[in-house]
């Protein structure tokens, strides 16, 4: 677990195209619709379901938005809130990389 999480933070500090192409088609299919490529979630559904942009400072720096809390949200939904559970179509490694992509996304 410890390698997983070095990783996912030296992952962190590249380019979402770095993360690798299997991640960035996995949030296109998955993410892309209320988060947008970019994690502004400037598109109709995140407008629509009052999607937070996950690159502000003010969700980057919420104590709440751990990489745990992220990978538990995809995972398992996110209660009182549009976010539904992943975790029957994604397995803990494509979770990981999804952490770390939108940890990328914040340091674009």
């Amino acid at each position: 677990m410890r390698h997983a999480l070095v990783l996912a933070s030296l992952v962190a500090l590249l380019s979402p195209a770095a993360v690798g192409l299997p991640t960035a088609h996995i949030w296109k299919a998955h993410c892309k619709s209320c988060h947008g490529l970019d994690g502004k979630a400037k598109t109709l559904m995140g407008h629509k379901k009052h999607v937070p942009d996950m690159t502000t400072a003010k969700f980057i720096d919420d104590p709440k938005h751990t990489d745990q809390w992220m990978a538990d949200a995809i995972k398992n939904g996110v209660p009182n809130t549009k976010m539904k559970a992943f975790g029957d179509r994604l397995d803990g490694p494509q979770i990981d990389a999804l952490v770390a992509y939108v940890r990328a996304l914040q340091h674009k």
